[in-house]
């Protein structure tokens, strides 16, 4: 969504246990042509707790956006995905894979359980900056996204 149709920055969660990912990823976003707020989770249960607005997150903002790893403690992507899309709140919200798999079964299984899309994050530290752009150009600039509450 442009800037110019809504004043309200673009909620973001990240949901990343890897520490230089979620580095490279603030670093990425900070310097982004949209105004967004970046909220990360570190693990599949907080992730879902942030959702849900369950204490201690009793006032956090319904994302805009989810960027969901799949290799998380606690609960991994894929259960997290589950929940989102079999929740009638939660399921509109636009769901990015963005993981180091390139498993043919993780990619059909996300799809399976409507992820919106699966990408794979890069090692090269100029790649993942450029995936992360590519994913702030399309999904920020160019898709219209339902706006939450």
């Amino acid at each position: 969504m442009s800037m110019g149709e809504d004043t309200r920055p673009i909620e973001i969660l990240l949901v990343e246990d890897n520490p230089g990912d979620v580095r490279l990823t603030k670093e990425t976003l900070k310097d982004s042509k949209v105004c967004n707020n970046l909220t990360v989770a570190t693990d599949g249960e907080e992730a879902l707790a942030i959702l849900r607005r369950q204490d201690p997150y009793v006032g956090a903002q319904r994302p805009d956006i989810i960027l969901l790893d799949l290799n998380l403690p606690k609960k991994d992507g894929r259960e997290v995905l589950a929940e989102i899309k079999s929740d009638a709140e939660l399921r509109s919200i636009p769901v990015v894979i963005l993981t180091t798999s390139k498993a043919e079964e993780d990619i059909l299984r996300t799809y399976q359980l409507h992820a919106n899309c699966y990408v794979n994050k890069p090692v090269d530290l100029d790649q993942f900056m450029k995936i992360v752009n590519a994913i702030e150009n399309f999904w920020f600039t160019i898709v219209k996204l339902p706006r939450g509450e």
